[in-house]
């Protein structure tokens, strides 16, 4: 089934896949575990004690836990303190912290771009000031939907890792920001399953930086730390966009990979597969990070797919299987994570596919029980939020798919429409303790993360770094802002008025019967303009039937193919897709009056007028495709294809339009309804090729 498709030639669809990626685990009292993952994080084991820092896109123990305390248990009605804000930039990286120095100052570093091109950036964690800036790469599907750079950089030792969106893998000095070395992982190993770009951020372990690539013997792949050296290289299946995940059993460290195709759990320093469990066939999709808790493995699917806990055999075991403890349709996982406190899952399960800014993503967030599966409560309809239309049940607040760290006894959650959320954990019930809008008008799929009592967050355009302990340890000499100070976008849902029926996964390729039905009523749109374009003729003098016949068909060709979008829609009770017909006019416009050669006696209006039709037709295409864009309406690109096909039958009906009678109108007719039918077929045709 196709749930999302690449959306190449004016971007990458998502997302993903976009990928920002989260992982969850843990909770109080399981300090054996903890342990053994900071024995496999180099970052951890450099790092000073009691600061940390915050090395991996899910933190030093890989699961979204923070040993910080003394966090504020309310905020004032202006919001927590805002430190700094500044332009970032494109992109879904989150940020990493490394831990203070002697002076108390530390830095955080993430990845975006801009035109000039991908950048890992290293910035003063507390002033918001660029440190240094390394560019890879040239911008990554610029004028996409989902542009920019999806994986998280990590912190291990005195070294920064980055993977960008087209497979190219680096390491840079975290103090200067000089490359020490690179390689393209995708290209070298013929890297599959990644189709919306390299999203997976590197994950250092014992000096091995492992990652998952899913070519054809390099399912995954472990490089040397110092120097880029292949250690070794694993597998057959395609990979997806879940990071390399260490864990330990029985003292054993393992990787595991969450591919498109199989879950593989396999030994660290060799690489060879110790379990195995298949998944799905063709194409599938994972971005959220499996969750461990000695011996068990929970992994999560998106759309409905639900979650699963496995138990991972110990190495005296004879079981040469993994065994499922539960499998559920709760908790469906896609560019967040879940996290584990004290034995219970928190996260959000996504209902869909896709979701937008005008129509955060439709689901619930739930708490389920770890070892059981049984939900103990959830928070939300699953059915989509539109302004005002629809109010959660019982006033209960709206959570909705978010990223989430874990410390003092609370859930830190920033949620895909700019909210930050402060809730306290609890198996019991939802228990909000405050909230503030910090990024509004913006998809955010960014996780937050936290470090001294400071959350960094991003979206697509703006970093800020807000305060979240206690206010009589916030020790700053600068200025102290509120979230009134950070911009924000003011988002007009413009899709509310313009679609009265709205496809429910805009992503998806539009079925068989969806495209009969637009060809249809275009032709409908299309034959009615001709008929009152004729009619019009009746009207007016011999002289002045031409361009009589050619301005009403036009007119009333544009409107009607504009509106039917929205009022045939709601007429029929299905999206109907007639925009199409609004460029072709403008380009068959364009065909019947433009002169291909103008004799030297052309003044110079009629030349001005061949520019003006040819910017009127660019200015139509133009609008067409911002309007599409906005409202994720993204498959319908290849309506900006197909022109040449049509261009024979408009220079047919220019040689009739000065004839009256029976046979000018049928000749109009039919060579109208055949440029736009080749136009129509022409578009298909690449979809059909391409997708």
């Amino acid at each position: 089934m196709w749930r999302r498709w690449p959306f190449s030639p004016l971007s990458a669809s998502l997302c993903f896949v976009v990928s920002v990626l989260t992982h969850c685990e843990v909770s109080p009292g399981q300090d054996a575990a903890e342990s053994a993952s900071e024995r496999l994080s180099e970052a951890a084991a450099d790092s000073r004690e009691g600061d940390r820092g915050w090395p991996f896109v899910r933190g030093v123990t890989f699961d979204g836990h923070s040993t910080e305390s003394g966090l504020a248990d309310e905020w004032p009605d202006e919001g927590p303190p805002v430190l700094w804000t500044r332009e970032l930039g494109q992109g879904y990286s989150a940020f990493v912290a490394g831990p203070a120095d002697s002076s108390g100052r530390s830095r955080v570093y993430t990845q975006s771009q801009t035109l000039a091109g991908q950048v890992v950036l290293c910035l003063d964690a507390d002033t918001g000031e660029t440190i240094w800036s390394y560019r890879y790469d040239w911008p990554f599907e610029a004028a996409g939907v989902y542009p920019g750079p999806r994986s998280t950089p990590t912190l291990a030792g005195e070294h920064v890792y980055f993977a960008g969106p087209s497979g190219l893998v680096g390491c840079l000095t975290a103090d200067t920001g000089e490359l020490v070395w690179s390689r393209n992982v995708v290209e070298e190993f013929g890297g599959k399953g990644i189709e919306f770009g390299y999203s997976c951020s590197p994950t250092v372990v014992d000096r091995l930086v492992i990652l998952p690539v899913g070519g054809a013997g390099a399912s995954l792949v472990a490089l040397r730390s110092s120097d880029r050296g292949l250690v070794w290289k694993r597998g057959d299946d395609p990979a997806s966009y879940t990071p390399a995940f260490p864990i330990e059993r029985d003292g054993q460290t393992l990787i595991v990979g969450y591919l498109q195709n199989a879950l593989v759990i396999v030994r660290e320093d060799t690489g060879q597969e110790a379990w195995r469990l298949e998944l799905s066939n063709g194409y599938d999709e994972h971005s959220a990070w499996p969750i461990y808790k000695e011996p068990y493995l929970w992994i999560s699917a998106p759309f409905r797919s639900g979650s699963q806990l496995l138990e991972i055999p110990g190495k005296d075991s004879d079981e040469t299987e993994l065994r499922s403890v539960w499998k559920n349709k709760f908790l469906s996982n896609d560019v967040t994570s879940s996290v584990l406190v004290d034995g219970y899952l928190y996260g959000f399960d996504l209902f869909e596919a896709q979701s937008k800014v005008h129509r955060p993503s439709r689901g619930k967030f739930r708490c389920v029980e770890f070892e059981t599966g049984i939900e103990k409560w959830s928070i939300g309809t699953g059915r989509p939020i539109r302004e005002d239309s629809e109010k959660p049940v019982d006033g209960e607040p709206f959570i909705g798919q978010c990223g989430i760290v874990v410390a003092d006894g609370k859930l830190l959650m920033l949620n895909e429409t700019g909210e930050l959320i402060l809730a306290r954990v609890n198996s019991e019930r939802f228990e909000e303790l405050a909230r503030t809008t910090v990024l509004g008008g913006e998809l955010v799929w960014t996780p937050p993360i936290l470090h001294r009592g400071r959350v960094y967050i991003r979206n697509h355009s703006r970093a800020v770094c807000l305060y979240v302990g206690m206010p009589r340890d916030l020790d700053t000499d600068q200025p102290v802002l509120t979230v009134s100070d950070v911009p924000q976008s003011e988002y007009y849902d413009l899709a509310a008025t313009l679609l009265s029926i709205e496809p429910e996964y805009a992503f998806d390729l539009p079925s068989d019967a969806w495209l009969w039905d637009w060809y249809l009523a275009s032709l409908l749109i299309l034959g009615g303009a001709i008929v009152l374009a004729t009619v019009a003729t009746l009207f007016v003098r011999q002289s002045g039937k031409r361009s009589a016949r050619r301005l009403t068909f036009l007119a009333s060709s544009f409107i009607a193919g504009a509106l039917g979008t929205t009022f045939l829609s709601k007429w029929i009770g299905e999206f109907l897709f007639t925009w199409p017909v609004c460029v072709f006019v403008a380009f068959d416009g364009l065909a019947r009056s433009l002169k291909w050669k103008r004799d030297a006696s052309a003044g110079r209006t009629e030349k001005l007028m061949d520019w003006g039709r040819v910017i009127g037709f660019a200015a139509v295409a133009l609008t067409y495709f911002l309007l599409c864009r906005r409202l994720s309406l993204v498959f319908e690109w290849v309506f900006l294809v197909g022109f040449p096909v049509a261009l024979p039958f408009s220079r047919i009906t220019v040689r009739f339009e000065e004839a009256a009678g029976v046979r000018a109108f049928v000749v109009t007719l039919i060579s109208t309804l055949l440029g736009f039918s080749a136009y129509y077929a022409a578009a298909l045709a690449l979809l059909r090729y391409k997708y």
